[in-house]
């Protein structure tokens, strides 16, 4: 059994140490997978798109029928406590929030008091290398349920599809349905095509990942045109560049695919411009929009 660090978490409204946190085996989350949650990036102790991060968090519980147990500056003043009881500069949030203790039975109940949960891990971001010469993935069709937009913490499907990678010594599953690009297990996949980044349209079958506007934003900063539209297998395994983005990743070049190399010419099998000028602009808006 792995031994759980000492670290501080916060667990309905106690901050106690990570390995002295527990919940009833009757809770939803645990029987269930009944709940929502949130990866949040920090940076130097300062919150990245908070008020991104809070608005689909708010959404996810809307579509489960769960209560948001704190609003937003709640939120944020339990966060800036656990961020502050954490050595690293750099963290990755993780809060969760699910239904509640009850007797098991699939028809959700009233009434109950939501669990909260949320801890901070120092940040690990990808090594200058995965950044220098990109990154390996595979593909896999998507095997999940039809609520992709929900970002709940029924994760199984995703589990499979990330070890599918770490089985073929990969980063990143990236899926598709009935031949349609939707998402990566753990990360949104973009391409790059003729200059332009292109990414599949918002639907159900997808998590809107907080970094999706934040990508357009960029692009209209840096001058590279922005189109959302249904993305056909081939046309990902025919892209210029591929870019898988994340709360962890930010933006990462996918340089590989299926053991194939991504793009054309001379830099095929390399991360292109279009990564590069959008991962500078990614650097200056960590500075400016955190909170």
């Amino acid at each position: 059994m792995t031994e759980l660090p000492a670290t501080l978490c916060h667990l309905n409204g106690r901050l106690l140490p990570l390995r002295d946190a527990t919940v009833s085996v009757l809770d939803r989350g645990f029987i269930f997978g009944d709940g929502a949650y949130e990866g949040i990036p920090v940076y130097g102790r300062r919150i990245f798109r908070f008020d991104e991060h809070m608005a689909r968090l708010s959404r996810s519980l809307d579509k489960l029928r769960i209560p948001n147990p704190h609003r937003p500056e709640q939120w944020l003043a339990l966060l800036r406590e656990l961020i502050a009881a954490q050595p690293a500069d750099d963290q990755m949030l993780y809060l969760q929030v699910t239904r509640g203790v009850a007797m098991r039975d699939h028809v959700m109940p009233e009434g109950l008091t939501p669990t909260v949960f949320a801890m901070a891990n120092p940040l690990k971001s990808p090594s200058a290398e995965q950044r220098h010469h990109g990154v390996a993935c595979i593909t896999a069709r998507d095997l999940r349920w039809q609520h992709g937009d929900i970002k709940s913490t029924s994760l199984l499907g995703n589990v499979l599809a990330r070890q599918q990678a770490a089985d073929h010594g990969a980063v990143e599953t990236v899926m598709f349905r009935d031949g349609w690009l939707t998402e990566a297990s753990q990360s949104n996949l973009w391409v790059v095509h003729e200059g332009a980044l292109l990414g599949p349209p918002k639907s159900e079958l997808l998590l809107e990942g907080i970094r999706a506007e934040l990508l357009h934003e960029l692009c209209e900063e840096v001058g590279i045109a922005f189109n959302r539209r249904p993305i056909a297998e081939a046309d990902v395994r025919a892209a210029d560049e591929l870019l898988l983005s994340s709360a962890s990743k930010e933006l990462l070049p996918v340089t590989r695919l299926d053991g194939e190399p991504v793009g054309h010419g001379a830099l095929r099998g390399k991360p292109g411009p279009v990564y590069a000028r959008l991962f500078e602009a990614y650097q200056r808006a960590k500075r400016e929009q955190s909170v």
